[in-house]
């Protein structure tokens, strides 16, 4: 009898923890993965446009302005406060800001373009992800 009650009791704890643990999970933070998203979807449309050879001045300009905007969310989004990763987010912001300005209008000038950002999002993927 004690034995199963031992058992039980195990059980019904068991149950609560799980209950609680699912909570918190399921309570975490949606924005830091819905930024890398937004920015894959977009890094993703410039690849793509290379690949296809289709790399009008006007989309390209958009995609890159969309990717200027998400990346200024990095830092309070994902709430890290440590200075390699701070100054990861603002080299990428400046090579999104340096790729605006050069305005690509074909495929070889979007690749030179994007080629930096990559690396970029590239080297703080493999020190922070």
């Amino acid at each position: 009898m004690r034995v199963a009650l031992m058992i039980l009791l195990g059980l019904v704890i068991g149950i609560l923890g799980t209950v609680n643990v699912m909570g918190a999970l399921e309570a975490r933070n949606p924005m830091p993965k819905a930024v890398m998203h937004t920015m894959g979807y977009h890094m993703g449309e410039l690849g793509r446009a290379m690949k296809a050879r289709q790399c009008a001045a006007a989309g390209i300009q958009q995609h890159l302005q969309r990717l200027q905007s998400t990346a200024t969310d990095i830092v309070p989004v994902f709430g890290i406060s440590d200075k390699g990763f701070t100054d990861k987010a603002a080299e990428l912001q400046t090579r999104l800001q340096q790729a605006l300005q050069a305005a690509p209008a074909t495929c070889p000038a979007l690749a030179a373009a994007i080629k930096p950002i990559d690396d970029t999002c590239k080297s703080c993927h493999q020190q922070y992800r």
